[in-house]
């Protein structure tokens, strides 16, 4: 089953490549028209056809899909990964979340260790934080000097152009939550035993240097959202458009790539199966 993706919309949530945005211009409650009431069908069928299109996409072995979450705590990543990635065969599709560096990966570039899960061919790969926490937390909580996170702009640039120009495509996410959203989702963490887990004391560190992040964010979006690999910004306020639209764009993105089953180099008519 196909469905148009909603371009207007694309276009909408895109950070234009090569101009400087800030978050003043994207409310992170904005539905762009849709209600929650349409949604439910939609996703219902964006997952059956993502499942059809990772199958063609593993058999046909040309392309890899790299996905990128990145936003606040509590901005709803782990969620987008539940809901929209539900109908994903596990077999060809792995999700890599991204933790303080080890001793071993803070040996290397800050890079090495993301390439070495960046999906092969016939693969989809999901990024829960990235490569960028190099040019927001190390910035924000001065790891590094300020001459050391501006090169990685463009040395991310130069990384995900490479991958590109090796058969990898790449879309980036941002998921927009305002401060007021986030307070509510961390205080549902603290009253929700089922979520208690899920809190953890140095969000609140994070949430005091709200302002810091967000002018980091703005800076990283847009120096590194490119024609090959660009960044979206998705009102995640509403939980149910964060999964539209981002279900959405995903599915509209393999259909460009129009993978399909390998012709076999046998005549399957003339094979008999004892």
């Amino acid at each position: 089953m196909q469905i148009r993706c909603d371009m207007k919309l694309r276009k909408q949530l895109l950070v234009t490549p090569g101009r400087a945005m800030t978050f003043d211009k994207f409310d992170p409650d904005h539905t762009y028209g849709w209600e929650k009431s349409e949604v439910a069908k939609r996703l219902e069928a964006n997952t059956a056809r993502l499942d059809e299109l990772q199958l063609r996409l593993f058999a046909e072995s040309r392309h890899a899909v790299l996905i990128i979450l990145q936003g606040m705590d509590a901005s709803g990543k782990d969620g987008t990964v539940r809901h929209v990635m539900s109908g994903l065969n596990p077999a060809s599709c792995r999700v890599t979340s991204f933790k303080v560096p080890s001793a071993e990966e803070a040996r290397h570039d800050f890079l090495w260790r993301v390439h070495h899960v960046v999906p092969a061919r016939g693969e989809i790969g999901i990024f829960n934080r990235s490569h960028y926490e190099d040019v927001l937390v190390v910035r924000v909580r001065e790891l590094v000097p300020k001459e050391v996170w501006k090169r990685r702009y463009d040395q991310i640039n130069d990384f995900e152009q490479m991958l590109t120009e090796s058969g990898v495509t790449i879309l980036k996410f941002f998921l927009h939550i305002d401060k007021a959203e986030q307070r509510d989702r961390l205080k549902a963490r603290l009253v929700d035993p089922a979520k208690n887990w899920k809190f953890d004391r140095s969000d609140l560190d994070v949430r005091r240097q709200w302002n810091l992040y967000q002018r980091a964010y703005e800076d990283a979006l847009s120096q590194c959202s490119t024609k090959h690999a660009p960044w979206f910004v998705i009102p995640a306020n509403k939980k149910w458009f964060r999964n539209l639209a981002v279900s959405d764009i995903i599915r509209d993105t393999l259909e460009k790539l129009h993978p399909q089953f390998p012709k076999p180099l046998f005549d399957p008519s003339k094979i008999r199966v004892a």
